[in-house]
């Protein structure tokens, strides 16, 4: 499944090739598919490891970020993170960068794998606070950790505009966009985001969440990584049902102004979703709309 005009082709094969010239060690181990994303494209290696190759030049940079900043992180947090076993280099075979981390066992969040919604969305505001009060350590926003969802909504502004007219002609017929372009308009009119920066995650939807026993148990998938003010860490809630939210947003206290910016920021990353990937990545095509659907019905 090619997503990206500029995708670096991978398959087993090519894997196979890798662990052979850079990791001989387990180049005998079983290797299977296991899964693929917007960015990464990743295959099961035995029991224990995983190994994720980025879709095209561009992601491959969000790997390099992972490499580096992960295992600074993940002794100072008390859930599992993906920890880095083999940093690989851009070889004939496959010219980016790419990378072995350990496996982690659990569960995607979903309706048969959390009962207790409240439960969870207490969990992740938990898990969210711990990040966020982590101590930079000398970070910085800038250069790889200068993600656009730390910062203001208003350099978005042209771009998400156009994704809404797009989101108008194809599933306008089952979401309200002239209601979801209100919103939007409504946390572009919020104060600017005040206050310290801190590290966020970017990208706690439920895909990157892993769950056992219907708890929340580790967090996966740190190629959004960046410094910079929370708003748009509360926005993947809009991916979980209300009572996950609801709690959510009372465990942390969230503001309405915070809030309302956080909204902007879940349609601004579900319409452009529906927009860039509607021929070509269904699956988090429907991801999307859920989201749109969930956010008009909350605004309701």
């Amino acid at each position: 499944m090619t997503l990206h005009h500029d995708e670096v082709p991978v398959d087993e094969s090519v894997v196979r090739s890798l662990l052979a010239e850079q990791c001989p060690q387990w180049a005998a181990l079983p290797l299977r598919p296991a899964g693929s994303g917007t960015d990464n494209t990743m295959y099961r290696l035995g029991d224990d490891l995983l190994v994720r190759l980025p879709r095209t030049a561009e992601k491959a940079a969000s790997l390099r970020k992972e490499q580096r900043w992960l295992p600074r992180l993940a002794s100072r947090l008390s859930f599992p993170v993906p920890e880095p076993r083999h940093a690989g280099a851009p070889s004939a075979a496959f010219g980016l960068p790419w990378s072995v981390y350990r496996w982690i066992d659990g569960d995607e969040v979903r309706p048969d794998t959390v009962s207790d919604w409240a439960a969870l969305g207490a969990d992740l505001a938990s898990t969210v606070r711990e990040l966020h009060a982590l101590d930079l350590a000398g970070a910085t926003r800038a250069g790889d950790l200068s993600g656009y969802r730390g910062g203001s909504l208003h350099p978005c502004d042209e771009w998400i505009s156009g994704a809404l007219d797009d989101c108008r002609r194809t599933i306008g017929a089952e979401v309200d966009v002239d209601r979801l372009d209100r919103l939007w308009r409504a946390g572009l009119a919020r104060p600017e985001p005040a206050g310290p920066h801190v590290w966020l995650h970017s990208d706690l939807k439920p895909t990157n969440l892993l769950v056992r026993d219907g708890r929340l148990h580790a967090v996966i998938d740190f190629g959004g990584l960046t410094v910079g003010h929370p708003d748009a860490e509360h926005a993947p809630t809009w991916d979980l049902p209300p009572e996950a939210r609801h709690a959510y947003r009372e465990a942390l206290g969230v503001d309405d102004e915070t809030w309302a910016r956080a909204r902007a920021w879940a349609i601004a990353a579900a319409a452009g979703g529906v927009s860039y990937y509607w021929h070509t990545f269904p699956t988090f095509v429907a991801e999307c709309r859920n989201r749109l659907r969930e956010i008009v019905a909350d605004a309701d």
